[in-house]
């Protein structure tokens, strides 16, 4: 049978899609070792039983050994460190022919290398627990040609590559690796700028179902890759972008 015993780490866990995320494995029964660069954790309303799965670690994913220290702090929670997701990321809108390097290095330091340096200082309490699962955010804009978004789409192509390296090299250690990918979704974050106007009038005419997914959509698939326990499944990038990607 599945299990839900242990602690999984989120990065970015206090907003958006992260806190979501957070708040769906909270509820699933696993402790959720909340990495954020405030120290925050989402609201968990009145459910103080939730609200105790909820551990803050204040953690900024290029601090290396920030990083370090958060996940030995998970990993000394309840069961162990049974998983990460690696959800913490940065966008950046600028026409390429004047994008500054300094700016696309950050979106690339991190959206794809603090996901392989999160991953790695998690690796060895996967070790000792005996495996785990390891989820990583990219987008749906992995497979597209974007203006404006040469940073972004660059950082989470590179999200399916290292899912994919990582997935073959450590499956011999009982690691999973899986890469899920969303399309547009509908956050506290952006609520304002989806609700009406240009964007929300492309998407309308873009997305086969006509509007935007939830948050809460893609933090119950991501719930359920730990909860179900797929043993076979690793590697692969999973869209949940209603099918915009492969709309003619």
């Amino acid at each position: 049978m599945p299990t839900t015993e242990g602690t999984v780490a989120v990065t970015g866990a206090n907003r958006g899609i992260g806190a979501a995320i957070a708040l769906a494995l909270a509820r699933a029964g696993y402790s959720v070792a909340c990495l954020t660069r405030s120290g925050g954790v989402p609201d968990a309303g009145a459910d103080s039983a939730l609200r105790a799965r909820l551990v803050p670690i204040r953690c900024d994913v290029l601090d290396e050994e920030a990083v370090s220290a958060a996940l030995a702090r998970a990993a000394a929670g309840a069961g162990g460190l049974v998983g990460l997701v690696n959800n913490a990321g940065v966008h950046t809108d600028a026409k390429s022919s004047e994008l500054a390097t300094a700016d696309y290095e950050r979106v690339m330091a991190v959206n794809a290398t603090a996901v392989f340096a999160v991953a790695r200082a998690a690796y060895p309490h996967l070790v000792r627990a005996g495996g785990g699962l390891i989820v990583n955010i990219g987008s749906f804009f992995d497979k597209l040609g974007v203006k404006r978004n040469l940073a972004y789409c660059a950082s989470k192509a590179a999200v399916g590559a290292i899912t994919r390296c990582l997935a073959v090299e450590w499956a011999a250690q009982n690691i999973r690796v899986v890469d899920v990918a969303p399309g547009y979704i509908l956050t506290d974050l952006n609520r304002e700028m989806m609700a009406a106007g240009p964007l929300r009038a492309y998407l309308d005419k873009r997305i086969p179902r006509g509007e935007p997914g939830t948050a809460d959509e893609v933090a119950r698939l991501v719930a359920a890759l730990f909860r179900e326990d797929l043993r076979f499944l690793s590697g692969e990038t999973i869209y949940i972008d209603g099918a915009q990607g492969i709309a003619h």
